[in-house]
């Protein structure tokens, strides 16, 4: 089973592994790409003023900048501890144990704007590029993500299930075919359900923290269903290929 996560806006300092090199990350389909946007985003950074209209930063948002300047030479750490917030935190990467960490090492995987896709155990800097961000001289980066991302995650999942808990905006860099999704629903006391986006990302972090501690190799709907339940979520299957998380 592979279990895709979204990437998150804010990502840990430093850490204490050796410059990015590319060659080193999973899905090498994709090092080509990678390549190129590490390099524009590198360029990009000797220009504050572009970088604050492509990245769609404010004005103090400065480090967000140097951070891309080193993307070549900053230490790097591993995908599950280089992103941080709201799903992370639900996630607990950090409470895992030596072996729940070695199965979300081989279960995980994280959408990227810039390395377009990566497993939990990737070594990668911090950086900053979002889904939805045009760089100077490109296209969309759906453009340039579509025609291998695709092809790539199918590669990783080798035949599986696949969760697909990434962000419209991330699964549009590259679909996979018959993966399930999770939606988040709140319930309001009228008995009407709404999406909360907050919520949304807890939520599916920890669906994401039940798949991978579980002792269970769910092949369908519901046998993730059976998994979030046990997890203590409150789930519907809504098809064959969706489930509901109620809060």
């Amino acid at each position: 089973m592979l279990v895709l996560l979204p990437p998150s806006e804010t990502k840990s300092v430093g850490g204490d592994g050796a410059p990015l090199d590319l060659g080193e990350l999973s899905m090498p389909q994709l090092t080509e790409t990678r390549e190129m946007l590490v390099t524009a985003l590198v360029d990009l950074s000797a220009d504050a003023e572009a970088s604050n209209v492509a990245l769609r930063l404010g004005p103090k948002q400065a480090d967000e900048i140097e951070r891309n300047a080193k993307l070549w030479v900053s230490p790097t750490r591993p995908a599950l501890e280089r992103y941080t917030g709201v799903l992370f935190d639900a996630l607990d990467a950090g409470s895992l144990t030596k072996a729940q960490r070695e199965k979300a090492l081989g279960r995980l995987a994280m959408g990227s704007a810039l390395f377009g896709a990566v497993r939990a155990g990737d070594s990668i800097p911090a950086y900053r590029l979002s889904g939805g961000s045009k760089l100077p001289g490109f296209g969309t980066l759906q453009s340039l993500w579509k025609p291998e991302l695709t092809d790539a995650l199918l590669g990783e999942a080798d035949g599986g299930l696949v969760v697909d808990l990434r962000s419209g905006v991330y699964r549009q860099l590259g679909a996979v075919p018959g993966a399930l999704s999770a939606t988040v629903l709140t319930e309001q006391p009228d008995g009407t359900r709404k999406v909360v986006s907050h919520f949304n990302k807890h939520h599916k972090g920890l669906l994401a923290r039940a798949l991978t501690v579980t002792r269970a190799e769910p092949d369908d709907i519901e046998g993730v269903a059976r998994v979030a339940a046990k997890a203590g979520l409150r789930v519907e299957v809504a098809s064959g290929a969706e489930l509901v998380i109620l809060t």
